[in-house]
């Protein structure tokens, strides 16, 4: 049986994919992302990473969960959902408007919450 893990671990694991994205498009400007499979499964991948931890925050740390409403938890998971299971039909230029436009500003709420949350061990 494997330990739970701890919500430190989580808001740094959907920090380290917002960084990792970041570094894979820091070049890239939208028709270069477009063109890049490559990349857009990279980029995917993360928000996977990002809507799992956001869903495990929810269901273990609920009182985190209903105490922070301005993190976006539900909706990475929404997201995370549609990407997974709905491939087939991902709108590829919303993920590219979602990288662009609300990753800053998840990264910067999830600093927020101060070294002792995100930093901790």
């Amino acid at each position: 049986m494997s330990e739970q893990r701890r919500l430190q671990n989580y808001l740094q694991d959907i920090l380290e994919a917002i960084d990792r994205m970041r570094r894979y498009v820091e070049h890239m400007d939208e028709e270069a992302f477009l063109n890049n499979r490559l990349v857009q499964d990279a980029v995917v991948r993360n928000f996977e990473i990002i809507g799992e931890a956001s869903h495990n925050i929810r269901k273990l740390y609920p009182e985190f969960f209903v105490d922070h409403p301005g993190l976006p938890l539900a909706y990475a998971y929404q997201m995370r959902n549609a990407l997974a299971h709905g491939y087939f039909d991902v709108n590829i230029k919303i993920v590219w408007r979602t990288i662009r436009d609300d990753l800053p500003g998840l990264d910067e709420k999830i600093r927020a919450l101060g070294p002792d949350l995100v930093e901790g061990q």
